[in-house]
């Protein structure tokens, strides 16, 4: 199945929709939080970036969906920072700390297609929002050297859908979190108050792109899943955002629902997030899924033992210890 960005491609829509991303920097639009800063004159806003691209590792990841990984593993891109501030993110040495490195178009092209060459079944961008005109501009440059593998876009679900509307036909596989059912919650954890409008409109549009299915037999060519993940505490709020989604967009919506919570350093006294959730907790959420009628559900093992927390400042962060 041909990637839908190939197409735009080749009749040379993508590149007029890369200086469409480009002219959102200069009073920079690209999130929810529209903050208006100038990142083409090194202006800082939110995101703490200008229009550099920052990225901390590349590398075949096994451990996604099925769908995503597949059995040679997704070409997994990270880059720096967030258009979040989630104060347990489980990647905070690169969402928060900004760990990485400047790397310009040509050189992420190559590692793209480095990652299609080494047999991943995707190029799936990590946290894409705020380096999105550079990640789109690297992807056209891509497409000249040959790429020919899904493009993946692996956002924390706080999104503008006018952005994700210039996404149409680029994007092949829609990889959202659905963080929160209630803003309160969001505001608390995450620093904004919008969050689950926002997180709605722009699954909506994801789904109008790309339709509410997933292959599961083997790697994914498009589709998406939209991941929840469950919090010490949380399953009222996990169940409210389950609720939501059921009825704002769809019961066939495949959903991971997902039990790696692990305190980082920066939460790991408090009262509420100092601790991983119970399998208790973990089984409510999975169950509540099933019985409202969730066709594709993906669960994960719950470990009560092995913290799993990737280290960024290793070459393979996921090399797990306990």
């Amino acid at each position: 199945m041909k990637p839908r960005y190939l197409s735009l491609f080749e009749d040379g829509t993508l590149k007029k929709r890369v200086q469409r991303f480009k002219d959102l920097t200069a009073s920079c639009r690209l999130c929810p939080r529209m903050c208006g800063i100038d990142r083409d004159a090194g202006e800082e806003g939110f995101c703490g970036l200008s229009n550099e691209l920052v990225m901390s590792h590349a590398l075949p990841h096994f451990g996604e969906e099925p769908p995503i990984s597949g059995t040679h593993g997704a070409g997994t891109v990270f880059f720096s920072s967030c258009n979040l501030g989630c104060v347990f993110c489980q990647n905070y040495q690169i969402s928060r700390d900004r760990m990485g490195r400047r790397i310009d178009r040509q050189q992420l092209a190559a590692i793209m297609m480095d990652l299609q060459e080494q047999g991943c079944h995707n190029i799936e961008a990590v946290t894409p929002t705020p380096q999105l005109p550079g990640i789109i501009e690297a992807l056209g440059y891509a497409c000249e050297r040959g790429l020919s593998v899904p493009f993946v876009y692996n956002c924390g679900g706080y999104e503008r859908e006018e952005i994700l509307r210039q996404l149409d036909g680029i994007v092949d596989i829609y990889l959202p979190d659905f963080k929160y059912g209630d803003d309160a919650d969001a505001y608390t954890w995450s620093g904004v108050r919008d969050y689950t409008a926002h997180a709605l409109a722009s699954i909506r549009e994801m789904l109008r792109q790309v339709g509410a299915t997933i292959e599961t037999d083997g790697a994914a060519a498009a589709g998406i899943i939209v991941r929840h993940l469950v919090l010490p505490g949380g399953v009222s709020s996990s169940l409210t955002a389950l609720k939501l989604i059921r009825k704002h967009l769809t019961t066939s919506l495949p959903l991971s629902l997902m039990a790696q919570y692990t305190p980082t350093p920066a939460v790991k006294d408090h009262p509420v997030l100092g601790r991983k959730i119970t399998r208790h907790e973990y089984e409510r959420v999975v169950e509540a899924a099933l019985d409202w009628g969730f066709e594709t559900v993906f669960v994960q093992d719950i470990d009560d033992v092995h913290a799993l927390m990737p280290d960024f400042r290793a070459d393979t962060p996921f090399s797990w210890k306990a």
